[in-house]
Parts: structure tokens; C-alpha cells; sequence
């Protein structure tokens, strides 16, 4: 198997994915649901983190068949307009569902008269919707490419197409050619997220195994939201790396495994410290030890987040030749 087919199987996900979140969202708002809203609001956030590796798999398939006479040059670059404006509003309507579910970790508030939360719910409506039509037209040009019988909606995707390419081109070009100190600030807002996330994640998982037991649990886990804040700037930054040198990213065999490791990490974050399978440990006290559960999967959570930066150091040594 080889990063084309991994993009053929990871694609069906979050286009499938997103028309299934939705429905359980809205069904959740209509009967009023706590627990199916917060399962559609994982399955929004978790969908966000597949679509990071679905996406930059991408430029690997285009690679392998640019050059395939029967191929239609045009037709990829819709696919990647349309894919690149999917990928943008789906990891925007990830952070909004991360943030409503965020509030189901906590007992003191009620989810659904929390003013925070009607206007994460707002958001994630809104931006749900643009994100299902985005996907249903990168899913539709990507199925182009071999079947061209299969196209419809030319007109719209093939504008929408122009606009994506236009963003990745000029990102490209702010990125490699506008300044020599792009890069570098960049790499220092990338570093900036790396510590917000260690700062609010890593303290809360290693106050869970048994560090730092002066302190009590609860208050920890209220500056959660710094490490999404955290989250969201790696990705726009990740994100401007990667359409700045593709080339660089997409065969390196260490990016790969960091991509699965950011996977990992942010469904353990999601579905531990996220939602209401918190609220057993967040009364837990000075000197008080946590369930051993808990620990193994702070334990992990270390350990991906530790894996993340580790690959992303190496990553300019695992470029494939």
C-alpha cells in the first residue's frame, strides 16, 4: 500500500463523515439531546483531525498520475481547489464542535444554557453546512479524475476550484518567495502552539499519574480551551508549510508517522478530557490519586504528544531521495 491508496481509503471519511456528524447534530438540537449532541461533536472533531492526513495524502496521488496521458490536468486542479477550501472549513468546523464539546467535561454548567455554548453551536451549524457542500464537490471532482462521466456541477466546482488554487498558489508564494523571515516566524508560532498545547495537556496529564498532587484536578482542566487555541495555530501553521514545499512533506517517512501520531493524540484528548468521561476525575483533590484508567491514558497522551515533537524535529532527515 502505498500514500495514494491511503488517500483513496481516508477520503471517504470525512465526506461520509460529515453528512453523518450533521445529522446527529441537528437531530440533537430538534429533541434536545445532551448525549447525541456531544457524540456528534466528537465525531465533528475527530473527523477534523482525518481530514489533516487525507488532505496531505492528496499531493501524493496527484504526483502519481500528473503525468498519465487519459488524465485531465484541469480536472486536478479543481479537485485540489475545492479539496484545499474542504480542508480549511472542515478543521474550522473542528475547533467550534471542540470547543461546544468541551463544555460536557464540566458538571458546573448546564451545555445547553451556556452562553459560550449557543454561539459554539451557531458556528458549528453554519460551518457544518458550508463544509458538507465543500466535501460533496471535492468528493465529486476527485471521482472525476477517472470518470468523467460521473461530473456535475462543472460551473460551481470549477470556480470554486480557481479560488482554492488561487489561495494555494499565493500561500505558496507568501510562504517560499514574499520574505526570508516568513519561515522562521512561522516555525516560531508552530512552537508557540507546541507549548500551549504541552502547557494545558501535559500539566493536566502528568497531575493525573501523580505529579504536582498539591494541586487539585478541576482548575487544571479550565485551561483546556489555551491548548485548542494551541491545536488550531499548528495546523494553520502546518498548513503553510505544506502548501509552501509539498514536495518536501509528502514522501518523508517520518511526517507520515507524525501525522498518525497527531491522530492519536487528539483522539485521546477529544474523547477523554473532552467530554463527560472527565467529570469523574475533575473533583479529584489535593493528594488525591486518580483511577489507574486514567492514568494509562494520561500516560499515552505523554507519550503521543512527546512522539509529535520528536517526528516533527526529525522530519528534515526522513526525506525521501
Amino acid at each position: 500500500m502505498n500514500l495514494p491508496h491511503v488517500h483513496l481509503l481516508l477520503n471517504h471519511l470525512p465526506i461520509i463523515g460529515t453528512f453523518i456528524a450533521f445529522g446527529l447534530f441537528l437531530v440533537s438540537l430538534v429533541g434536545k439531546h445532551n448525549d447525541l449532541k456531544q457524540a456528534s461533536l466528537a465525531l465533528f472533531s475527530l473527523l477534523a483531525l482525518l481530514a489533516i492526513p487525507t488532505y496531505m495524502s492528496g499531493d501524493a496521488a496527484n504526483e502519481a498520475i500528473k503525468d498519465t496521458p487519459d488524465v485531465s490536468m484541469a480536472l486536478i486542479q479543481t479537485h485540489q481547489g475545492t479539496a484545499l477550501l474542504a480542508f480549511a472549513f472542515m478543521e474550522i468546523t473542528g475547533i467550534a464542535a471542540l470547543i461546544g464539546l468541551w463544555q460536557f467535561s464540566r458538571t458546573v454548567k448546564n451545555p445547553w444554557t451556556s452562553s459560550s455554548d449557543r454561539v459554539s453551536t451557531a458556528a458549528v451549524l453554519f460551518f457544518s453546512i458550508v463544509t458538507m457542500g465543500l466535501m460533496a464537490l471535492a468528493g465529486n471532482t476527485g471521482g472525476a479524475i477517472r470518470h468523467v462521466e460521473i461530473f456535475a456541477g462543472q460551473e460551481t466546482a470549477s470556480t470554486l476550484g480557481a479560488m482554492g488554487m488561487a489561495i494555494d498558489n499565493s500561500i505558496h508564494g507568501f510562504v517560499i518567495d514574499s520574505s526570508m523571515w516568513v519561515w522562521p516566524i512561522l516555525e516560531d508560532l508552530h512552537f508557540i502552539g507546541l507549548i500551549l498545547l504541552l502547557g494545558a495537556i501535559g500539566v493536566l496529564d502528568l497531575r493525573i499519574l501523580g505529579f504536582l498532587k498539591q494541586l487539585p484536578v478541576g482548575p487544571l482542566h479550565r485551561f483546556l480551551p489555551w491548548g485548542i487555541a494551541g491545536f488550531f495555530i499548528n495546523v494553520i501553521t502546518g498548513l503553510l508549510f505544506f502548501v509552501g514545499m509539498p514536495g518536501f512533506y509528502t514522501g518523508n517517512f517520518v511526517f507520515q508517522f507524525k501525522m498518525l501520531a497527531i491522530v492519536l493524540a487528539g483522539a485521546n484528548v477529544i474523547f477523554f478530557n473532552c467530554t463527560s468521561a472527565f467529570r469523574t476525575l475533575e473533583n479529584i483533590g489535593p493528594g488525591e490519586d486518580a483511577p489507574l484508567s486514567a492514568k494509562v491514558i494520561a500516560a499515552t497522551s505523554i507519550l503521543l504528544l512527546i512522539a509529535v515533537i520528536v517526528l516533527g524535529r526529525y522530519i528534515p532527515f526522513g526525506e525521501v531521495t
